[in-house]
């Protein structure tokens, strides 16, 4: 296509409608999708051979009516710090997008894991930016090798859910470069995303969608970004404000639909035509990057799908994906399970496991193995007799007294009871099994916050009519576990251990809980996530051995959430936030934890493992503005396995406050069998050392340790190299 004599040759009416999309499909009395389930279409211009094009959302798997993938959640994938494993989920999704006729798949979601109550961190992949963006950069790539746009998402400070159409998120220029734009400029400068979703807030007194420093200055002006942007669904509160600001295209348009008291998008946009307030020269270049990336997509080439995706071996990518995102957090001679150890599950989620969350970011699979169903599939020798005992009583509780409920526009299910074991019970349980495994279930969803617990408030949701519905679904995103959690937990292991016998919990989570308060009363602990489709047979093949876990935690977890530095969220006033200030600034996750010395549950990184590493050999070169750090990790342990090095970088002090130490570079070995040995190399740029200072980004001279670790905490090898020479980069650069 010529897209400037296309440009030349369209109305004006034409070139308003390509900026609008057509409504959300199947509302408001709009037609469906042509792709039911999707979430937006943009207009077609059948005379010019401009097509229409689907958008869907996909953070764990294309969600559309028609069944689809459920991959692990996006948190569980950065848990694998495995580039590759990013780029084979994001290619899986694109097959699948591009094979049932979607041209956008509304993925990665990259905001920063700031508070552990945000209900769509399961969503997002951490609170570190180099690690958000280099799994979204492999994650875009994939997608896009199918011919299938990614979209970044939410652009940018969209930390909560509560209030998120309207809070206003003040954040420092400073914090915005370093934390919460930082992951989104890696991923654009590396993957070349097709889009960019700007977020619902408003950033600094702006609504994202209409902020013309952050689409137009800094994600096109100074990171070079060639796709275009679009809103989230209804953002902003002014069509011709947006286009003006850079957003290019108002998804998925007819905002007047929801919000009766405005005016028709299109018409707004013309009557700011009509008065000067925007120039047609400002909707050609909208029109110009809209084209640029529509000749690329699979509706534009015509592309036959075939309703077909191969959901064989997209299944075989999800368990492989979820392998490696498991982490063993605690393990006191429990795991792996010995050949033909006698198990007793408990727990309802062992039959009601999340697959992932809710929103936008659910899936509609074929199936999904839940625990119990993966560990007699997998030839465990689980206790059938109190098996029998959960299926007859989840069944009996969801049929009476927790009946499912429509709410919200979804499926309800009231949190289950866990604590109904009498003691005697418990002991003849433990007398004929070896080991106890309890499941600890947890989900979130888009919309709304989680709470922290029982005799917490319910957090703020405005839409929320039917709130004693909400009462009874919110436990199951509580922070803290329930009374009848810690009791289970408990019994269960008074149970036990009396008879010389280990427990292990299992956390079938999908963020942060609170672990410190009982964690001593197992003997192991393993994060299952919420890990897709084939979940339990993870979960079997981690406990039997068959995996061996080389998961590392992307996120913090820490002693208490009263230790959590975001101590504004989500705003005030806290009955019904308009603003939210990010007071502790660039201190996010480990960077104010380990600069404070504060004690934490589980520190950013960590993951344990069946086998041992060690570390030897560190050399590092300064060479072409960058650094050079080789050394060699060896598996010193019984069991092949897979390690995460680490590297860490301390600054010396100067003019600017730096953090105790930032991850500056990261690599998954292959699995090395016992006694092997695998060089790393990792590549470190000079820049990435340097803090924005107001204008530019300095690097300042002094001594910097480099500090090579499996986590922020158990660093293995260091080295001073020296900066002599203060040195500094233009944000163009």
């Amino acid at each position: 296509m010529d897209i400037e004599r296309v440009i030349s040759e369209m109305t004006l009416d034409e070139k308003v409608n390509l900026l609008v999309g057509i409504g959300t499909p199947g509302e408001f009395g709009n037609p469906p999708s042509r792709v039911r389930g999707a979430a937006g279409e943009t207009r077609e211009i059948k005379r010019l051979g401009i097509p229409s094009t689907v958008h869907a959302d996909g953070p764990a798997g294309l969600r559309i009516e028609k069944n689809a993938t459920a991959f692990p959640v996006a948190v569980m994938i950065a848990s694998t710090w495995n580039r590759e494993i990013a780029r084979k989920v994001g290619e899986a999704m694109g097959e699948e997008a591009k094979e049932y006729g979607v041209d956008f798949l509304l993925a990665p979601g990259m905001n920063i894991h700031r508070n552990p109550l945000c209900g769509r961190n399961f969503e997002y992949y951490s609170e570190d930016p180099l690690l958000t963006g280099e799994m979204a950069a492999s994650f875009v790539e994939g997608v896009q090798s199918q011919g299938v746009g990614a979209c970044l998402k939410h652009f940018a400070g969209n930390e909560q859910e509560t209030n998120r159409y309207t809070v206003d998120t003040i954040i420092s220029e400073r914090a915005l470069r370093e934390i919460y734009l930082k992951g989104f400029e890696i991923a654009v400068k590396k993957a070349k995303p097709w889009t960019v979703m700007s977020a619902y807030n408003k950033l600094n007194g702006y609504h994202a969608s209409q902020n013309e420093w952050l689409l137009t200055k800094v994600l096109k002006e100074e990171w070079g970004f060639e796709g275009f942007v679009m809103s989230d669904w209804y953002a902003g509160d002014s069509a011709f404000q947006q286009i003006k600001a850079g957003n290019d295209l108002i998804m998925p348009g007819e905002s007047q639909q929801r919000y009766p008291e405005r005016k028709r998008d299109i018409e707004e946009i013309k009557e700011a035509l009509e008065k000067g307030l925007i120039t047609e020269e400002i909707i050609n270049e909208r029109v110009r990057r809209i084209l640029k990336v529509l000749t690329n997509t699979i509706s534009f080439k015509k592309y036959s799908h075939s309703d077909k995706p191969d959901f064989e071996k997209n299944a075989k990518i999800s368990y492989e994906a979820a392998s490696e995102g498991v982490v063993l957090l605690k393990n006191e001679r429990v795991l792996p399970l010995y050949k033909g150890a006698k198990i007793a599950v408990f727990g309802t989620g062992q039959i009601e496991t999340f697959k992932g969350g809710l929103g936008s970011g659910n899936t509609n699979p074929k199936y999904v193995v839940n625990i119990l169903e993966g560990f007699r599939k997998r030839g465990l020798k689980i206790d059938e007799e109190l098996a029998a005992k959960y299926e007859e009583k989840v069944k009996e509780m969801r049929e009476e007294k927790y009946k499912p409920t429509e709410a919200f526009g979804t499926w309800l299910f009231p949190k289950l009871p866990e604590d109904w074991f009498d003691e005697k019970g418990l002991e003849e349980i433990a007398e004929r099994n070896d080991t106890g495994i309890v499941v600890i279930t947890r989900s979130s969803s888009e919309g709304i916050d989680r709470a922290l617990g029982e005799g917490h408030p319910l957090p703020y949701a405005n839409w929320v009519k039917d709130k004693e519905a909400l009462s009874q679904v919110i436990p199951y995103s509580y922070y803290y576990l329930t009374e009848d959690e810690k009791n289970l937990i408990k019994k269960v292991s008074e149970a036990f251990r009396t008879k010389g016998k280990k427990v292990v919990a299992l956390l079938n989570v999908g963020g942060v809980i609170e672990i410190a308060s009982w964690r001593d009363l197992v003997d192991g602990i393993l994060l299952l996530w919420q890990p897709g489709q084939e979940a339990g047979y993870v979960a079997a093949d981690v406990c039997s051995g068959k995996i061996n876990p080389s998961g590392k935690l992307p996120i913090t977890f820490p002693m208490d959430y009263k230790d959590v530095p975001s101590w504004t969220y989500p705003g005030e006033p806290k009955e019904n936030p308009e603003r939210v200030v990010y007071e502790e600034d660039i201190y996010v996750g480990y960077r104010y934890y380990d600069t404070f010395g504060k004690e934490v549950a589980y520190e950013f990184g960590f993951g344990l493992s069946y086998t041992e590493f060690k570390y030897r050999d560190l050399r590092i070169e300064k060479k072409d503005e960058t650094l050079q750090v080789e050394f060699e990790v060896k598996n010193v342990g019984n069991y092949p396995g897979k390690e995460v090095a680490q590297v860490y970088i301390k600054a010396p002090k100067g003019k600017i406050d730096k953090p105790y130490q930032e991850l500056k570079g990261f690599e998954k070995t292959h699995l090395l069998n016992p006694g092997e040995s695998q060089k790393i190399k990792i590549e470190i740029p000079l820049k990435s050392l340097a803090s924005f200072d107001g204008k530019d980004w300095l690097l300042e001279r002094g001594k910097y340790l480099v500090r090579i670790g499996s986590s922020s905490r158990d660093i293995k090898l260091t080295e001073i190299i020296e900066i002599e020479e203060e040195n500094k980069y233009s944000v163009f650069d």
